[in-house]
């Protein structure tokens, strides 16, 4: 009988089919759920954004990519913040250094503290009024103290079952969730005000039209053009907040959101509108 040499190829292990399917359906079921929290948090931040402007989001008719887009606002220092402590506490149970004993003391130690600091994202809770605007904090601390109490005790043990395992995980996902949810609603209000306040520095708006518009004379500047032209009525000092499906939102300048009226301007053969920079801040020579 002859042998096989050693390392002979026929003796390999064949890679396991049911293995890569699995990794494949991991991956897409994870991509899934990140293309639906992106989806949520798009939709939020621009539902809320508009609406600060008193524009709602259905009329605005966004696809699916163009609100996941709109999430990308929400890369700012508080989520990048939020979301490394996520990932520190969630990522620590599961690390593969727990052999040393340095990290396995304070894995223990982590775990003791899962209570305390639940008790601390209650306290501010209760404070929720005299933190904003960072009551986001508040669930935040909360999950990150049921995760905690997922790091294995000062014997090497992780909590299992039930109520000690599956209810708080859940728990801290929907804090985790709700922290999310307050976050892009405080972002989206706190940059909805900034636009508002720079009204001078949107696109400028040109509109000519074939017939009189009623646009408030005394900020928008109407001029009639000489007779035998299309569009005779030439209105300026407009300002665009936004543009969807040929409906222009434009404002006059010296528009103030709580009080004056917004007006959407819908392209047609009897109205013409052009687009002009606004304000442009002037260079040091």
């Amino acid at each position: 009988m002859s042998e096989r040499p050693l390392g002979d190829p026929s003796e390999e292990p064949e890679a396991d089919p049911y293995r890569a399917t699995s990794l494949l359906r991991a991956v897409v079921a994870q991509g899934t759920f990140i293309a639906a929290l992106l989806f949520y948090l798009g939709a939020m931040y621009t539902s809320t954004f508009y609406s600060y402007f008193r524009i709602s989001l259905s009329t605005l008719d966004l696809g699916f990519g163009e609100l996941v887009t709109q999430s990308l606002r929400l890369l700012k220092l508080e989520v990048l913040v939020a979301a490394g402590v996520i990932v520190l506490v969630v990522a620590a149970p599961w690390a593969r250094v727990r052999r040393y004993e340095g990290f396995a003391s304070a894995e223990a130690v982590a775990a003791r503290l899962s209570v305390p600091v639940v008790l601390v994202g209650v306290v501010l809770l209760a404070l929720w009024n005299e933190i904003q605007p960072y009551g986001w904090t508040a669930p935040l601390v909360i999950a990150v103290g049921l995760l905690l109490g997922q790091c294995r005790d000062s014997r090497g043990r992780r909590p299992k079952g039930l109520r000690r395992k599956a209810l708080p995980v859940f728990a801290a996902v929907v804090f985790l969730f709700w922290t999310l949810t307050q976050i892009t609603v405080q972002t989206a209000e706190r940059d909805a005000r900034a636009r508002a306040r720079n009204v001078t520095d949107w696109t400028g708006v040109m509109i000519l039209s074939s017939h009189p518009l009623a646009l408030p004379t005394g900020t928008v500047t109407r001029e009639v053009l000489p007779s035998g032209l299309r569009h005779r009525y030439r209105y300026t000092g407009l300002r665009l907040l936004l543009e969807r499906d040929g409906r222009y939102y434009v404002v006059p300048l010296g528009w103030n959101v709580e009080r004056d009226a917004m007006y959407i301007i819908r392209e047609s053969d009897a109205v013409w509108i052009g687009l002009t920079p606004g304000t442009v801040p002037r260079l040091p020579v």
